[in-house]
């Protein structure tokens, strides 16, 4: 059935899991992909990327299991997860470092191993402000790594950056960096009428033609525009249980946000991951 959401905009919205997965998570975006990675992790010299399956399970059936938005891996073998998060969420940074469990794990070999692991990076794209914005300072990059008690590195091959959007509020004229420009690209994006001087080159050219909705199938815009519906009713719903402590407070505020979440066609698990409720609890509503 055909939705009667009418669209404005030329490009998509790319907080939707459909607009993300367009720019970022096909195998024509590998490009695109490999230009915003190498902005941010300059020290990985990402020249090449495999996709790897994106869902995770523990040892056993009853473990929990991981769904990364994006899952791959580059040339020399180190791993990275990208994850776009699109409203607040209990215990958030818990949830990156569980994931990045997994692909750690992952690498361990049977027999004699000498424990040489492969980097792991943790990028977190955020529609949202972090609960210590204060301490923050509005600072739009974050970047965690393991340190000693004399704030000295300890360990290079875990990092998890996050990429506060609210707090990017940079203009046109004062886009300096590469990043600086996929950030700006990111946020405004759903807004462009045209596409401005700074990103006339191909690489983003390239991205502006997969984010552009005229070039979609009758079938595309369909699920676009519901992945669009569903992200704004998703954003709205959540950020107001957050700001009404009902996330945060008794177990009758997490089941009204379960229900809401679950009437907007949220899987299970991303419910039981925002909630804290368990798997069961979710179904039995």
């Amino acid at each position: 059935m055909k939705i009667s959401l009418q669209m404005k905009a030329k490009y998509v919205n790319p907080f939707t899991d459909f607009g993300f997965k367009k720019i970022f998570g096909e195998e024509a975006s590998k490009p695109m992909l490999i230009d915003f990675l190498g902005s941010i992790l300059p020290e990985s010299s990402i020249v090449d990327l495999e996709f790897k399956d994106k869902e995770k399970h523990g040892d056993n059936i009853e473990d929990r299991k991981a769904v990364y938005d994006i899952f791959c891996e580059n040339s020399n073998g180190e791993k990275i997860i990208i994850e776009l998060q699109k409203a607040k969420q209990n215990y958030f940074k818990d949830r990156t470092v569980f994931y990045a469990s997994f692909p750690i794990k992952e690498q361990g070999e049977k027999g004699d191993w000498d424990y040489n692991l492969k980097s792991v990076f943790c990028i977190g794209i955020l529609d949202f402000k972090f609960d210590e914005d204060k301490k923050s300072k509005g600072e739009v990059i974050h970047t965690v790594q393991l340190k000693d008690q004399n704030n000295q590195l300890f360990y290079n091959k875990l990092k998890f950056v996050y990429l506060e959007m609210p707090h990017f509020n940079k203009k046109e004229h004062e886009l300096e960096t590469r990043l600086d420009k996929w950030l700006y690209f990111i946020k405004h994006l759903e807004n462009f009428q045209q596409i401005p001087e700074i990103f006339k080159d191909d690489i983003f050219n390239q991205a502006f033609a997969k984010a552009e909705i005229a070039n979609y199938s009758e079938s595309e815009k369909n699920e676009y525009e519901q992945s669009l519906k569903t992200y704004r009713d998703y954003k709205n719903t959540i950020d107001s249980a957050f700001d009404e402590g009902k996330i945060e407070g008794k177990l009758e505020g997490k089941l009204e946000v379960a229900k809401a979440a679950k009437q907007m066609g949220l899987s299970i698990f991303d419910i039981s991951k925002l909630t804290g409720l368990s798997e069961n609890e979710i179904l039995k509503l």
